[in-house]
């Protein structure tokens, strides 16, 4: 019996071959890197239901206008004559009207809170693992009147969606902050949004996916693809060619050229974003956005992680020095007591977040092909929605009703 082949090793991947395992599917996965360092092991660990405005939202077009004059700015489109780019930012602009947001918001509801509810189901079904779900919650900090006044409506908004959101004052989300000073008018506690650390969860799904038969191959790069019929038989890589059965394309940033060479478009351009850390003293106590300069702060005992700035670079994984200060800055900026430390440049992480035109996954059959899926597009919530998707993928490969409404993640809908 021949293997379904999962291309991709990060977090998606992963979690979609957890589900098949789990029923009994012989499962591979390839990936192009040495599946150590990828983007679901340095980003924040955030688990965010709260989180239910995609992307392209209203008012994204000229932020992103402005900051695009600043190298340090959270949100960044480097201008460039690249025709994928130049569709993909016509699409985002088409995207970014209130009636299609309005349509996006209940299909990111109801798969957060959906994977929200796998990830507990998980932790429950591995007590001895490291993976542990803090359920702190998750603070939205502002320091202008401007930004206050978004963040309530968005908590107003969050409540509509049956969401847990408690506007806090100066002293109130000081009071949750005791060994710090945090400098902002206040804050949106959404008590409903967990963290853990993304590598320590990676780490041990690879594990024991291992443990469970699933074969890796790593460091593997596919370069084409065997198909007859409407059916894929096999993948090309300069490693030989590797046979399965049926085929799940979860390469983040870089699902868009596996589509190409399955002759289906797949409008996606990575995110760029880095991330640091730092020990954390005076020690901060709850997951946090400065939500200003859009930057993720995930406190873990003795160390805290920050990162943030969403780089639309394509493929490029270069680091840009000037886009980790704007992170590095923001730290004094809220936190004047903390002390920093601009990190050394091997001390510093980036990855491809891979972003979809209209801020939704691609979760579903590949169009034109009778044995292939698609689990990619998840912005910065990949870890978030890396169960659910996971999950909704192992359903459909057994002809199963899914246990959501997957309409609006159709993957053929920019075809």
């Amino acid at each position: 019996m021949k293997p379904t082949l999962i291309i991709g090793g990060g977090i998606v991947g992963l979690f979609t071959a957890y589900y098949l395992q789990k029923t009994g599917v012989e499962v591979a996965i390839l990936d192009r890197t040495d599946l150590k360092d990828n983007c679901s092991t340095g980003n924040a660990g955030m688990i965010t239901p709260s989180h239910i405005i995609p992307l392209a939202a209203p008012g994204m077009i000229s932020k992103g206008i402005a900051w695009m004059f600043s190298s340090k700015s959270p949100f960044y489109i480097h201008p460039r004559l690249d025709f994928k780019l130049a569709q993909w930012c016509l699409l985002f602009f088409k995207a970014s009207s209130a009636t299609q947001v309005s349509k996006s918001m209940p299909y990111l509801n109801h798969l957060t809170l959906f994977s929200k509810a796998l990830y507990q189901e998980f932790e429950a079904e591995h007590p001895d693992s490291a993976v542990h779900l803090s359920k702190k919650g998750l603070m939205m900090v502002y320091q202008t009147e401007a930004v206050e006044k978004e963040e309530i409506e968005l908590a107003h908004l969050a409540k509509k969606y049956q969401l847990e959101a408690e506007v806090l004052s100066t002293q109130e989300m000081q009071a949750l902050e005791p060994n710090l000073e945090v400098k902002a008018r206040g804050a949106v506690y959404f008590p409903g949004d967990a963290h853990l650390d993304p590598g320590v969860l990676y780490a041990y799904l690879k594990n024991y996916l291992q443990a469970k038969g699933v074969t890796f191959y790593s460091d593997t790069q596919v370069n084409g693809f065997v198909s007859s019929e409407g059916k894929i038989s096999a993948v090309l890589t300069e490693q030989g060619t590797i046979e399965g059965s049926h085929f799940v394309l979860c390469g983040g940033a870089w699902t868009a050229e596996l589509a190409k060479k399955l002759n289906f478009s797949l409008p996606l351009m990575g995110g760029k974003g880095y991330s640091f850390v730092q020990p954390n003293r005076p020690a901060i106590q709850l997951p946090t956005i400065l939500t200003e300069r859009k930057v993720a702060v995930s406190p873990y005992g003795d160390f805290v992680r920050f990162g943030g700035t969403l780089e639309v670079a394509g493929t490029n994984e270069r680091i840009n020095l000037n886009r980790v200060r704007g992170i590095f800055e923001s730290i004094r900026q809220y936190y004047p007591d903390f002390q920093a430390t601009f990190p050394e440049e091997d001390q510093i992480w980036k990855g491809l977040r891979p972003c979809s035109p209209d801020g939704l996954p691609y979760i579903g059959a590949a169009p034109g092909h009778q044995n292939v899926w698609v689990g990619a597009g998840h912005a910065m919530l990949g870890l978030t929605m890396a169960p659910a998707t996971g999950r909704l993928l192992a359903e459909l490969y057994h002809q199963k009703n899914t246990s959501l409404d997957i309409q609006g993640f159709e993957v053929g809908r920019y075809a």
